[in-house]
């Protein structure tokens, strides 16, 4: 097998613990990544695990995990918001620095993708953000939910229905939603950033990945996804995005070995 994946736990930006996978190579390690799921999705996303598991077979340790309130995290849905979404993030990232290595790479699919791109100049380990299927404006999120906003606005709160699954959506989460500004952001942000989106996403449109690549800096690239769905739910949609991330990452990884990645085999001398 080309990776191993670890079950691991950390406190996220609120104290509760946290649910993670880390999916690491067995071959020599290139880099550390930390990947964001998208709006009320989990790690265990097959999307999440196929780009996961590429990424790994070419030398580069992937965390992901479940943001606060999701899944197997603890903690209450309710009181988060796309803020403590990005702090959940920055925990992360210390979790790996202080455990393993800080990550050099940051990838994010839909709002995990927006989410990514608001704190990646926070982290100066950095050197590389990938986007999956992104919002330009966080408040897309709210497309979603329907008649209930209304509610929300009048009553501080609403029970909504998301993919089949209800939740409970406070004002708070609205409001923050409504204060970000993603393509500031990504306007500060001098990183080099790939976006892939896919042209029949009706989710989250293809225009949103035009509005991202305008607003970025070079160097900036864009990979069309052909037909994939938002979800990647076609493992050749998702193992395709996993391996055009790594590829597109070897300009910006092999500057230097990570610390603890090994000598290089099977190179002669003379």
């Amino acid at each position: 097998m080309a990776f191993n994946t670890q079950r691991l736990q950390f406190s996220g930006h609120s104290g509760a613990t946290l649910s993670a996978r880390l999916d690491l190579p067995n071959r020599p390690l290139r880099a550390y990544a930390l990947f964001a799921h998208c709006f009320t999705c989990s790690k265990d996303l097959a999307a999440a695990r196929q780009i996961g598991a590429e990424l790994a077979r070419e030398g580069i340790a992937v965390l992901r995990f479940d943001f606060t309130g999701l899944r197997s995290s603890e903690g209450e849905f309710a009181s988060t918001n796309f803020s403590s979404n990005v702090a959940d993030l920055l925990s992360a990232a210390d979790y790996l620095r202080h455990h393993y290595q800080a990550p050099a790479v940051l990838i994010g699919h839909s709002l995990g993708g927006a989410a990514v791109l608001a704190v990646a100049g926070e982290i100066p380990e950095v050197r590389a953000v990938a986007t999956v299927g992104a919002p330009a404006d966080v408040g897309h999120v709210l497309k979603n939910f329907g008649a209930s906003l209304e509610e929300i606005d009048k009553n501080g709160e609403a029970d909504v229905d998301l993919a089949g699954r209800t939740f409970l959506i406070r004002k708070q989460f609205v409001e923050d939603t409504r204060a970000h500004r993603i393509k500031d952001a990504v306007g500060r942000l001098k990183k080099p950033i790939l976006i892939l989106h896919a042209p029949l996403d009706h989710t989250v449109g293809i225009e949103n990945a035009t509005e991202i690549f305008v607003a970025a800096r070079h160097p900036k690239s864009f990979i069309s996804l052909d037909k994939a769905d938002h979800l990647l739910t076609d493992p050749e949609d998702a193992a395709f995005a996993g391996r055009i991330i790594s590829e597109w990452l070897t300009r910006y990884l092999a500057a230097d070995t990570p610390q603890g990645a090994g000598p290089i085999e099977h190179v002669h001398v003379r």
